[in-house]
C-alpha cells in the first residue's frame, strides 16, 4: 500500500533552526544544508531605478535577493550585482518559473536575462489551476541537478497542496514563500512549515504600506522606540520567518535592515499575532 502524503512528510525528519535573535548576517538553514540568508530584499514593482536601488541595497547589507521572471527586474538585479562585485557566493539570489512555464527552460531564461550561472533558490510562483505541479517540480528538480538552481521551493502553496507535491515526487520543497503580517498569517501553517523543515517566507511582510499606520501597531512600535515596519520585520524574523521588504528610498531599506539590535517581548508577540484577520493587500491569502 502507497504511504499518504503526511507520512513521507513525517519520514523527512529535519531540523529546524532556531529563530534568529543575532546579527545582520543571520542565516537560517535550509533542510539541505545550505545556509540563507534570515532578511530579503523584495524587488516587486521595482521597475525604475531597478540597478541603483538593489546596489544601494547590497551596499548596506543585504545579501538575499528575491524577484521572478514576471518583475521585469532580473536584468537590473543582475547589473548590480555584477557591479558590486565581490563574491558571486555572497549573495542569496532567489527567482520565480510561473505556473504556465516550461520551468525548465523558465529557470534558463532567468538566469540569462539575470547573466549569471545559476540560482540559489527557484520557486514555482503558485500553483497550476486544477493540480500541484507535479511536471514543473521535476523540471526544477532537472534544473537543479545541472546546476541551474542550488535549491528549489514553492510559493503560495497551501499545506494540502505541499503534501501532495511531495507525495508524488517524493522531494521536499526548502521554501515557501507566502504573504505574511500579524494581520494575515496561518497558525497552521507556520507549524507544519516548522514541523517539516520548510522555511517560510514572507512577501509583502510591510502589507504594502496599507497597515503600517495601524494605531495598535504604531503604539506598540513607538514604546520600542522602533517604525512599524521594523517591528513587523523583527515580528517575522523571531519566529524564523524570513521577510522580503521592499524599499524604494535608500533611508528605508537602511532602516528595514536595522532590525537585529532588539527583541519583542513574548507578551507582544503575542499581541501582535492576535491582530490576524487573514487579511491581504491583494484581497486574500493565497494559501488558505
Amino acid at each position: 500500500m502507497a504511504a499518504s502524503p503526511k507520512s513521507l512528510l513525517r519520514a523527512h525528519q529535519p531540523e529546524y533552526a532556531a529563530p534568529v535573535s543575532g546579527a545582520a548576517d543571520s542565516t537560517v538553514s535550509l533542510h539541505t544544508g545550505t545556509e540563507m540568508p534570515s532578511l530579503g530584499f523584495g524587488t516587486w514593482q521595482l521597475r525604475h531605478h531597478t540597478a541603483e536601488t538593489v546596489f544601494q541595497a547590497l551596499e548596506a547589507g543585504y545579501r538575499l535577493i528575491d524577484t521572478s521572471g514576471d518583475y521585469h527586474t532580473q536584468r537590473g538585479i543582475g547589473n548590480a550585482i555584477r557591479g558590486f562585485g565581490g563574491r558571486r557566493e555572497d549573495i542569496f539570489l532567489v527567482t520565480k518559473i510561473e505556473e504556465t512555464d516550461d520551468a525548465y527552460e523558465a529557470t534558463r531564461r532567468n538566469l540569462s536575462e539575470l547573466k549569471l550561472d545559476y540560482a540559489d533558490l527557484v520557486l514555482i510562483h503558485r500553483p497550476p489551476e486544477g493540480g500541484v505541479g507535479e511536471v514543473l517540480w521535476q523540471e526544477l528538480r532537472r534544473a537543479k541537478l545541472d546546476g541551474l538552481a542550488r535549491d528549489i521551493g514553492v510559493s503560495n502553496y497551501s499545506i494540502e497542496q505541499i503534501e501532495e507535491l511531495v507525495y508524488r515526487t517524493g522531494e521536499m520543497p526548502v521554501v515557501n514563500q507566502v504573504e505574511w503580517t500579524p494581520f494575515g498569517h496561518s497558525p497552521r501553517m507556520l507549524d507544519f512549515c516548522h514541523d517539516n523543515g520548510i522555511v517560510l517566507m514572507a512577501w509583502s511582510p510591510l502589507t504594502r504600506a496599507q497597515r503600517l499606520n495601524d494605531s495598535r501597531l504604531a503604539a506598540m512600535a513607538a514604546r520600542y522606540g522602533r517604525t512599524s515596519a521594523q517591528l513587523l520585520i523583527r515580528w517575522n524574523l523571531q519566529q524564523g520567518v524570513v521577510p522580503l521588504p521592499k524599499a524604494n528610498h535608500v533611508q528605508h531599506l537602511r532602516d528595514n535592515l536595522h532590525v537585529f539590535d532588539f527583541e519583542i517581548a513574548q507578551p507582544d508577540m503575542a499581541r501582535l499575532r492576535a491582530m490576524n484577520e487573514h487579511y491581504s493587500a491583494l484581497g486574500s491569502l493565497e494559501y488558505l
